[in-house]
């Protein structure tokens, strides 16, 4: 079946369409009923949700035995005249003001086929869209909501909330514990920044650890942390409760802690066999803060300059962006060297590591820079 890319457009309309749920389901996806959490999505999404569809205004119909992508939700709501199909069913669909939106209304309602005319019509199953967000080309998810099973929905809500693009242990290594997380997580009720309040206990209590030169107990901290910072993202996501402050706490957080992880992890040396020197701790140190501070400005740089974060810039981008030296990446170095008992060369490891990703990303950035000045325009390859 051949695959459909569809276009972006311009603009959203100038006044948001009214959201309205259609029907009922009492299946619970991450904790929460079908309307509730179509309402969650449909808020975040700044539409104003209403029960029964107001006289004269434009509104975007969700039929409640289906779950979607939330990009779904987004794209429709800039298509005016659009119905999402998945088979034969409407799933979402943009009813333009002063159109009559009762046929869609009562296929939906009905379970019936969606025949009418009047729609522009697409497939969920050819349809693809590029989430800027998430770093991601796509096919958003379209599901059918099964109250004795709602575990594929949450699977699927969950994998579309990852990045398409990150480190390699967020990506692979624990995807499958923070999945089970997230899910208790919204069970139990638990908000996302509850979640991200307990990672930055941790995240402090990892730095006195290292700072102490109890690197294993601090790894285990450090690790639950990093676990905890990948499932407050996922648990804003998929229940719709990510919110301005909680964005701000979670990457305020993961902005400013690891030169303090570095610093103590070396101050620390003292409590070991073989202390640096403090000239050479001074400089091992700066080569990872600063390499740090000035890969995250080329980032700054880059996205300024070209709208698009450096690491989509091309497959190769994406594909260093697994490995580079952030927190994760040099946590598995520290963690190898202590195997080995010498968390001091692991420390000088992870310089070494911090001064390539620079050169690396300084490089791709001069490139971009000569490519631009050649009149030839930049564009993600997952555009």
């Amino acid at each position: 079946m051949k695959q459909i890319a569809i276009p972006e457009p311009a603009a959203a309309p100038e006044k948001l369409p009214t959201f309205v749920s259609v029907g009922s389901n009492p299946a619970l996806v991450f904790g929460l009923d079908a309307a509730t959490r179509a309402g969650r999505l449909a808020a975040k999404a700044k539409l104003d949700c209403a029960a029964a569809p107001p006289a004269g205004q434009a509104l975007v119909l969700a039929d409640l035995d289906f779950a979607w992508d939330p990009a779904w939700l987004a794209s429709i709501v800039k298509r005016p005249g659009a119905v999402l199909i998945k088979g034969d069913r409407a799933v979402l669909g943009h009813v333009p003001a002063g159109m009559d939106p009762a046929p869609l209304l009562a296929a939906m309602a009905n379970g019936s086929a969606w025949t009418g005319d009047g729609l522009e019509r697409l497939d969920a199953a050819t349809a693809e869209l590029t989430n800027h967000e998430l770093r991601k080309r796509e096919r958003p998810f379209v599901l059918r909501l099964n109250a004795a099973n709602p575990e594929p929905v949450e699977r699927a809500a969950y994998d579309a909330s990852y990045k398409g693009v990150t480190d390699a242990l967020t990506l692979y290594l624990w995807r499958g514990l923070a999945f089970h997380l997230t899910r208790w997580a919204a069970r139990i009720g638990m908000s996302p920044n509850q979640v991200t309040l307990i990672g930055a206990i941790l995240c402090v209590a990892t730095f006195f650890l290292f700072l102490q030169g109890n690197y294993w107990l601090g790894m285990v901290a450090g690790f639950g942390f990093m676990v905890l910072d990948t499932v407050d993202g996922k648990l804003a996501r998929c229940t719709g409760q990510s919110s301005w402050w909680g964005n701000i706490f979670d990457h305020g957080i993961d902005l400013v802690h690891p030169p303090f992880w570095w610093w103590a992890w070396a101050a620390g040396l003292a409590y070991w066999d073989d202390p640096f020197e403090p000239v050479y701790q001074v400089l091992i140190v700066l080569a990872i803060v600063g390499g740090y501070v000035v890969q995250r400005v080329i980032e700054g740089i880059f996205m300024r300059k070209y709208g698009m974060h450096i690491h989509v810039w091309r497959p190769v981008d994406s594909r260093f962006r697994l490995v580079t030296a952030r927190r994760n990446p040099n946590m598995i170095i520290l963690l190898v060297s202590l195997v080995f008992r010498r968390p001091d060369m692991g420390l000088e490891l992870v310089a070494l590591w911090t001064m390539i990703s620079l050169i690396f990303h300084a490089v791709r950035l001069a490139q971009a820079n000569a490519r631009f000045e050649r009149g030839r325009k930049l564009v993600s390859w997952l555009a």
